[in-house]
């Protein structure tokens, strides 16, 4: 696993007006005290050297997702790594969207010219009705323009909506090249293939052009500031064993179900037995958070479990997903006030999964992440 450079500080208005409430609550005695509830959350357990703040589809937090203005502004904010989730298009491009379905972040239904291209779509067994990147072309998707994916929590992004092209995987790249000089140090990138075994079953196998890409860009290579993931063992198997990528690999975990085109659960790979196979062929775990910490019935948080430890028996990083500031994804005891779309203290709750030992965290808003890690 690559070794991080120090962050260049970067202050924006953005990281003002979110933090306005977050310095008050780091400024108190109980970071431990607000989350002194938990028994564990003054201990240290194995605490890295420098955890990673990755940048989660960008700032989505303050911009629409996967925009380069998502980007930009997450690496401005701090982020280690940039977070393109990868998608193709009907020509074989890998562009930045959530989803192959775009429905819920671009203004593609304003399209009348579009509007005979929505259709339904088993998308891994689930049937999903809505707009497709692989029924566009890139030149037709480059006609559509952002919006914002969740817009009753997110109001203030709805800003930017129609502002923004969506990007392809190049485009980043290139940002990521003007931002490296501009910022005068080395960002990362933290692609994700989405859906690999869908876009191959279609004819637009994910691997081989985001290989190709890395290669051009000269960053398959030891050392690179990328990493690769995937909820999809098997990818990142075909890509460790087919492709000999020399970047490291990480494979995403959900709370609970299987992977798809796989008959292990995602339990069984989190087991101790699961996590040494991984390390065959991976480098490290992106689980969901709730993995490291559950939550109690009443959605407060519980104790930690044993995978973080485990993991790194295993000689795996542990990377958990997504930290987000709204109350409506923080747990219980961290909300503030009732509104499900106000800040609460996630400074707090980040600065407690640090504390168990994990080696970064994907975040919504990158400059929490960064004051975070500096408290932990």
């Amino acid at each position: 696993m690559g070794r991080t450079r120090d962050f260049v500080e970067e202050i924006v208005a953005d990281r003002r007006q979110v933090l306005r409430f977050g310095a008050v609550a780091a400024a108190a005695p109980a970071l431990g005290g607000a989350v002194a509830a938990p028994a564990f959350a003054g201990q240290h357990h194995d605490k890295p050297a420098k955890t990673l703040v990755v940048g989660h589809r960008g700032a989505s937090g303050y911009r629409p997702e996967h925009t380069l203005a998502s980007y930009e502004l997450a690496a401005r904010m701090g982020a280690d790594y940039m977070e393109p989730d990868l998608v193709s298009t009907k020509d074989g491009v890998l562009v930045c969207r959530h989803e192959p379905e775009i429905g819920g972040t671009t203004d593609v239904a304003a399209h009348p010219e579009f509007a005979d291209r929505k259709r339904t779509v088993v998308l891994d067994g689930v049937s999903v009705t809505g707009w497709w990147t692989q029924d566009f072309t890139l030149a037709e998707l480059k006609t559509l323009r952002a919006t914002e994916r969740i817009p009753g929590v997110r109001q203030h992004n709805t800003l930017y909506d129609g502002r923004f092209e969506v990007p392809t995987f190049q485009e980043l790249l290139d940002l990521r090249k003007r931002l490296n000089r501009e910022l005068g140090r080395d960002i990362g990138v933290f692609p994700e293939t989405k859906h690999p075994t869908f876009f191959r079953g279609i004819g637009l196998e994910l691997e081989t052009p985001l290989v190709k890409i890395l290669r051009r860009n000269g960053l398959d290579r030891r050392g690179a500031k990328v990493f690769i993931q995937s909820f999809e063992a098997k990818n990142l198997e075909r890509l460790a064993d087919h492709y000999r990528v020399e970047v490291p690999l990480v494979f995403l975990s959900s709370a609970s179900g299987t992977p798809f085109n796989d008959t292990r659960t995602y339990a069984d790979y989190l087991s101790p037995a699961g996590l040494k196979e991984l390390s065959e062929y991976v480098d490290g775990l992106g689980p969901d958070k709730n993995q490291i910490i559950p939550r109690n019935p009443d959605g407060t948080l519980s104790t930690p479990t044993a995978l973080v430890t485990n993991a790194h028996h295993a000689g795996l990083k542990v990377i958990p997903y997504t930290f987000r500031a709204e109350n409506s994804f923080l747990p219980t005891e961290l909300k503030v006030g009732t509104d499900p779309a106000g800040y609460g203290k996630a400074i707090d709750e980040q600065v407690t999964f640090l504390r168990t030992g994990i080696d970064g965290l994907f975040t919504d808003q990158a400059d929490i992440g960064v004051l975070a890690r500096s408290l932990a």
